[in-house]
């Protein structure tokens, strides 16, 4: 922070900050231990989060045993064993085998109230929450189960748990954009509740521009629009996310830093980067967390939030991805407020409800 500042800044008006105010220390994960002891915990608005992808192990072996299903893991050791991952492939390929155990609104509402009760421990007070129907589609499970049982434990998130939740449609890039088209079609058919759609899955030879279709006819019916890019992809897929689809918000985004003209337009029309630094560690689009562009961005101007992703695979929830960069950067009070007040402004939420986390935020 700035020692010739009379008063505290605030994160809501003041510039970001310079470079030098987030050092990197270089420290290795492994020396995290009790970091989170030490890192407020602020009210967030969590952003970038599959809810397929919250789906911790404990909960695989009991909707399996539920479901009568027979896992191809001898217990939770082995399981657990599995999650190092060499790409984005190779987590996607267990992501999809766990879906397995999901059959029923039940098991749905379960895995998206546990998401919520431990989201509610990090701090966050609003989620926007991705949904794969299209991957349960291709298991025999129907719009209405999947769909239904997410958003039977989301109408009840502010009772339940003081966070306002908003649902969102991912659609897989890996498939024809023939299937994403059907799938839109079908849930605005069936009235679903759903706020916006996404793009994800393997970035890496799908391009923005397979589903230009589909981002149209999502507009055309009211929805808001994100979608993955710049994380495995390069630089040019966040350029034809937002010429292309025309998208609001960025998912991941970190490939922005090899295109200077491409940041700089990124900053002066404040375009939201959905970033997740424990993930890409673990899938390896950056090595280690210290060398994870999150600083440069910030010293940048770019209007990043931090997020989990796939909390159950990647290693941590938001509030360890805060900790474990606290660590790592030395973060300041005002570094994770700025990124807190980041998540909020960034957010498809109501005006009203904006403003009432940033009041929370500032402390009133």
């Amino acid at each position: 922070m700035d020692n010739h500042r009379d008063t505290a800044p605030n994160p809501l008006t003041e510039p970001e900050l310079p470079a030098t105010e987030l050092p990197a220390t270089g420290l290795p994960v492994a020396d995290l231990a009790g970091a989170e002891a030490v890192v407020r915990i602020l009210p967030i608005a969590e952003l970038h989060l599959h809810i397929e992808g919250t789906l911790q192990p404990e909960l695989i072996f009991e909707l399996a045993e539920r479901n009568g299903i027979t896992l191809p893991y001898s217990g939770l050791d082995e399981l657990r064993g599995l999650y190092e991952f060499s790409d984005l492939q190779s987590f996607l390929d267990l992501y999809y085998a766990n879906m397995a155990v999901l059959r029923t609104e039940q098991d749905f509402a379960d895995m998206t109230r546990a998401y919520l009760a431990r989201a509610q421990e990090a701090g966050v007070r609003h989620a926007e929450i991705m949904m794969d129907p299209q991957a349960h589609l291709a298991r025999g499970v129907s719009l209405k189960t999947c769909v239904n049982g997410v958003a039977s434990a989301l109408a009840t998130s502010v009772e339940d748990f003081g966070i306002s939740t908003l649902l969102i449609a991912a659609f897989l890039r890996d498939l024809p954009e023939e299937s994403a088209l059907e799938v839109l079609d079908a849930l605005l058919a069936m009235n679903a509740p759903i706020a916006a759609i996404g793009l994800d899955s393997a970035e890496v030879g799908n391009p923005p521009a397979k589903f230009e279709r589909l981002f149209a006819r999502a507009r055309e019916a009211g929805l808001r629009l994100t979608a993955h890019a710049g994380e495995e992809g390069p630089a040019s897929y966040i350029i034809d996310s937002l010429d292309i689809l025309g998208v609001e918000r960025i998912d991941h985004g970190i490939r922005c830093m090899d295109d200077p003209e491409l940041v700089e337009r990124l900053v002066d029309d404040r375009i939201p980067l959905t970033v997740c630094p424990l993930s890409n560690v673990r899938l390896r689009t950056v090595d280690t967390l210290a060398d994870h562009p999150l600083p440069a961005m910030l010293a940048a101007g770019l209007n990043v939030s931090v997020n989990s992703d796939d909390p159950a695979y990647f290693g941590g929830y938001v509030d360890d991805n805060f900790a474990q960069l606290t660590a790592v950067f030395e973060l300041s009070e005002f570094d994770r407020a700025r990124l807190a007040a980041n998540s909020i402004h960034s957010s498809f939420a109501s005006e009203d409800r904006k403003a009432e986390l940033l009041d929370e935020l500032n402390g009133g």
